[in-house]
């Protein structure tokens, strides 16, 4: 006897429960109607969207999570539904996934590993399962997992010592680069380790600085992918079993490390701006390659159409700087503004000139040039309802280099998770797609324009030997001396690590963005902004 089953991957809206109680209708009365199946997989918490957080602290959002389940029961009655929510059972919180057959609950599975590490705080809000859950459908025997449960293999062989044919497991697994090979692997080991087919559904899409990859797949009990959905696409996708051997279907092609990574990064803008009901994106654009790849991102995220650009030169500006950007601009086809700020440059100054007399000029005036800029950035962005992207990376956020309220002013950060030396690889990535960052914009020296024939470098090591001194540091945590072991210069690691630990109380007040590391500024590293720690 054959099972059908079906992995939806879906973008949901955190809190918003009637939206995502419409979404998962549509997608059940369409797959009932169009690809008929005997079972449909949705993602972890997909009544709510993931990660909920304080949300889940709510007794009001909880009921309404609640009392819309039995709603869902009898959307398709002939159909098994699996769907992930927050349950009160006993008067505790479990992050559960609910089993509907035949207009009623058939069995609820509560998870039982809780991720606390890096960017999950699931033993803040739930309480942790104890028991393998199975039900049978069609003769063959199914159990349930929710995301970090089948990463442990110990878990996996309870399944089936329980008497499961098949795992179906429901995940949110946040994107960072490499993920979906990591994922494939680990479950791969576990699959083989118990003989146990695994059907793996992500969940798709950005929230807050999250985003979801997606990237859903079956593997049969040697631990061989026989279907894989696409990453960053919302999409039904559907495996039919011949007993408990799933029978090979269509799969997505692997992924590559730029092409994910550059995905993410449209997604997460995609999502954030839209879901936060903004009307599309403006952007500074000074013809460097931050804001270059910021708005390539835009567009592809949003439409030329609902992209603004504004230059906005100094003084200091170059007239390449200039030309450049409005080239990109318009090969791009996006609306384009140029203001010069030297009228509000001099205005401050001039305010100022009573106060500052007698004192040398420092960064203190660079500063101004820039904040200038984030006024008018910010007062079109209110007019208009677009939301201002910031165009700052990680090199830069790591170091602190970047003005409050100047060029760190906006609502959303695209690129702070993205190394400099990788901006100039995600750059020369999206022009193999199409040329439309110009040449010299790739290949000139970084600069921030606001003083006289001034580059990065100038204040900066140099980025080929910045970045991976900043990856050992912030994201393996390596100490001062176990990166000078590796063979860095003792100087440019010590002038790194300070202005890292100088520099968290800019971080603090940046903007979100979008997570593509192993380890982002954010909720994924938490250090003190008062503190008497200096790495060593």
């Amino acid at each position: 006897m054959t099972l059908k089953i079906a992995l939806v991957q879906t973008n949901s809206l955190v809190g918003n429960i009637d939206f995502n109680f419409n979404q998962i209708t549509e997608i059940v009365m369409k797959t009932r109607s169009e690809s008929p199946v005997d079972l449909i997989v949705f993602p972890e918490l997909v009544l709510t969207g993931y990660p909920p957080e304080d949300l889940l602290l709510r007794t009001d959002f909880i009921s309404q999570v609640n009392g819309i389940l039995f709603e869902l029961a009898k959307l398709a009655p002939e159909i098994a539904i699996v769907i992930g929510f927050p349950e009160i059972f006993k008067g505790k919180l479990y992050n559960s996934a609910a089993v509907l057959l035949s207009g009623d609950v058939l069995t609820i599975y509560r998870k039982q590993k809780l991720p606390n590490y890096g960017v999950f705080d699931e033993q803040r809000y739930f309480s942790a399962g104890t028991d393998s859950c199975v039900f049978e459908l069609k003769g063959q025997y199914i159990g349930i997992g929710i995301c970090e449960d089948t990463w442990h293999s110990k878990i996996v062989e309870a399944t089936k010592k329980a008497g499961a044919e098949i795992l179906v497991t429901l995940n949110a697994s946040p994107f960072h680069s490499g993920k979906a090979q990591k994922r494939e692997s680990i479950i791969s080991k576990n699959a083989s380790a118990a003989q146990l087919p695994i059907v793996y559904v992500n969940m798709v899409g950005g929230q807050d600085e999250l985003v979801f990859d997606g990237a859903s797949f079956v593997m049969n009990k040697n631990g061989e992918v026989v279907l894989r959905a696409q990453e960053f696409v919302e999409e039904v996708r559907i495996i039919e079993f011949d007993g408990s051997e799933p029978i090979p279907a269509y799969c997505a092609p692997s992924y590559t490390p730029l092409s994910s990574d550059y995905a993410a990064l449209v997604c997460g803008t995609r999502d954030y701006v839209y879901k936060n009901g903004f009307k599309g994106a403006i952007l500074g654009l000074s013809g460097g390659i931050d804001s270059a790849l910021v708005l390539a991102i835009a567009v592809d995220a949003l439409g030329a159409e609902n992209v603004e650009v504004v230059s906005l030169p100094s003084r200091y500006t170059q007239a390449m700087s200039n030309d450049d950007a409005k080239e990109q601009a318009y090969i791009l086809g996006v609306t384009y503004h140029c203001i010069p700020i030297e009228p509000a440059v001099n205005a401050f100054t001039a305010m100022l000139e009573d106060t500052f007399a007698n004192m040398q000029s420092d960064t203190t005036e660079e500063n101004i040039q820039a904040r200038c800029r984030g006024v008018v950035l910010m007062a079109m962005s209110n007019k208009q309802g677009k939301l201002l992207l910031t165009t700052g990376n990680k090199s830069e956020m790591s170091v602190g280099y970047a003005t409050l309220y100047g060029d760190m002013a906006g609502g959303f950060a695209p690129i702070k998770d993205v190394p400099k030396l990788l901006v100039y690889a995600l750059a020369k990535y999206r022009n193999q797609l199409s040329p439309v960052i110009p040449e010299r914009v790739i290949t000139r020296p970084p600069s921030a324009e606001l003083a006289p024939n001034q580059c990065d470098a100038d204040s900066l090591p140099p980025y080929e030997i910045l970045d991976p001194i900043l990856q050992r540091y912030i994201e393996e945590d390596q100490s001062s001396q176990q990166i000078i072991d590796a063979g860095f210069d003792k100087q440019a690691v010590a002038r790194a690590i300070s202005l890292v630990d100088r520099s968290e109380y800019k971080r603090r007040q940046s903007a979100p963005g979008i997570r593509i590391s192993v380890r982002a500024f954010g909720r994924d590293r938490r250090y003190p902004i008062t503190s008497g720690y200096r790495g060593t």
